[in-house]
């Protein structure tokens, strides 16, 4: 008979040890401190009160935690999310926004459950750590206008920040460097009476909870049409940020999460912000990374604690937080920039020994990123880069060789390698239809047939030799080929 008390301590969660919870419960402090300005930020992007991004942080948090298929990431208002309902805002006002926000969730269900999360595996690796980089360059980006036309006192609080979360580690681990970090330079600049920028300038905090309640909009086949297109633009790039930060997450801590659950998860999360005001989200790349990688969580209860801070921290410390100086936050996330970016890619010695293919595709997805501060958009054109570079060394790899009998009666040509539409194109050039003799014969046995464009090469080959009295015979399909060249051979208009 199995022991109730070992079943019951088995069935508890990771972070039920005192361990594991003290540093969940740091990590979420941390990122909620850090989250306050990033949302504030945002919502000045997207044009609606900071209140709109700080509730969508709320939410986004909570209710991911739970519903969520990867532990630790942190999700919120992005400043991605913020650019494409923008214009929205300006042209329609806060309510469009919201109805935007709820119908881009239902979007990100029902892709969510048609799979949608199993094209990461169509992202290559070259892709990935452009992504990463990309990634660390942008919050570095993000963190330079904090430290322009600023007093001169930033500076060295910036630097002192740096170095205190360099050094602490080596004293104890026990409470996260960016904490300790946050909490001196405030103590420091309150005590002192230092006048630099904080929290508080980026705008005011909420003094209460979101309350839940429907968008006040026209519930029309007009209204639909109208927000569609933003809604879907805002479904397809919080997944694809959300998916990549849960596989950049899954590399980093050697573990899986569920993609599938995840894509979903963003949709009811989404959802629910709308339902509560909020401008929606996705993960947020940044402060997830000072989640796992700084300040070491591993379970959901730091990401709902993240949340659930934020809005402690808002209501109830509102004025003591609006006074933490923009240094220490600006100093926390330079140290995470630093810590994400993959130094060892673009080492030289990696850079030797790397093809020129994967070069060109991991410099084009940052430089992408970079010049549309859109990381989205840089994964899509890396891995379309990355399928045409492929593409064509796999055309190169396709080779015929003739042999022509010792009694001139026939010539064989042995085709191997793997023929689309990028090979076959060529292979129509590779035979002597002039001085071949009347029966050739076409060897796929080292082959294989993909698509229509060679099964179509394959007929002009043949009408080619007919056009000249001399007869065609291919040999050596494989079950697949075989199949795909019987079904369409003859019946592809213009083959010839």
């Amino acid at each position: 008979m199995p022991n109730p008390v070992s079943t019951r301590l088995r069935t508890r969660p990771s972070w039920w040890s005192p361990k594991v919870a003290r540093t969940e419960i740091l990590a979420g402090l941390v990122v909620a401190l850090a989250l306050i300005p990033e949302a504030i930020s945002f919502s000045i992007i997207a044009g609606v009160d900071p209140s709109v991004g700080l509730f969508a942080s709320f939410t986004m948090a909570v209710v991911i935690s739970i519903v969520g298929g990867r532990s630790a990431m942190i999700s919120a208002a992005t400043g991605a999310i913020a650019l494409v309902v923008a214009p929205l805002v300006r042209e329609h006002g806060l309510n469009y926004l919201i109805a935007t926000v709820i119908l881009g969730g239902l979007f990100q269900i029902v892709l969510g459950s048609l799979g949608v999360a199993k094209l990461m595996r169509f992202v290559p690796r070259s892709v990935m750590v452009g992504f990463v980089n990309a990634l660390a360059i942008l919050i570095f980006m993000a963190q330079v206008p904090e430290l322009i036309d600023v007093p001169w006192p930033v500076y060295p609080l910036f630097a002192g920040g740096l170095v205190l979360m360099v050094l602490f580690p080596k004293l104890t681990k026990v409470i996260p460097a960016p904490l300790v970090s946050i909490v001196a330079l405030t103590v420091l600049t309150i005590a002192a009476g230092i006048a630099v920028p904080t929290v508080g300038d980026k705008g005011a905090l909420p003094s209460s909870l979101p309350v839940p309640g429907l968008p006040s909009v026209p519930f029309t086949f007009g209204t639909l049409a109208l927000l569609a297109p933003y809604a879907l633009a805002f479904a397809l790039v919080g997944l694809m940020e959300s998916l990549m930060t849960a596989k950049l997450v899954d590399d980093i801590t050697d573990t899986r999460s569920n993609k599938t659950r995840e894509a979903i998860g963003q949709g009811i999360a989404n959802i629910v912000t709308g339902f509560f005001g909020g401008m929606g989200g996705c993960a947020m790349i940044g402060q997830t990374m000072i989640n796992v990688k700084t300040a070491g969580a591993r379970t959901r209860l730091s990401t709902f604690l993240a949340g659930a801070f934020l809005m402690i921290l808002c209501i109830v410390f509102g004025p003591l937080v609006s006074q933490i100086p923009m240094a220490a936050l600006v100093a926390v996330m330079v140290l995470v920039a630093f810590g994400t970016f993959d130094w060892h890619s673009v080492a030289p010695a990696t850079l030797k020994r790397m093809p020129a293919g994967e070069i060109v595709v991991m410099v084009v997805t940052v430089g992408v990123v970079v010049a549309t501060d859109n990381l989205a958009i840089g994964v899509v054109v890396g891995s379309i880069t990355a399928m045409v570079i492929f593409a064509r060394r796999v055309a190169r790899l396709v080779e015929v060789t003739a042999v022509v009998d010792p009694d001139g009666t026939q010539v064989v040509y042995a085709v191997t390698g793997e023929l689309f539409f990028a090979s076959s194109n060529d292979l129509v050039d590779q035979f002597d239809y002039t001085n071949d003799p009347e029966k050739v014969v076409i060897d796929l046995t080292d082959a294989h047939i993909w698509d229509v464009s060679t099964v179509a090469a394959l007929d002009a080959i043949t009408t080619r030799y007919a056009s000249r009295g001399k007869t065609v015979e291919i040999i050596g399909l494989n079950k697949h080929s075989a199949r795909m060249h019987g079904k369409l051979s003859g019946e592809l208009a213009g083959s010839q």
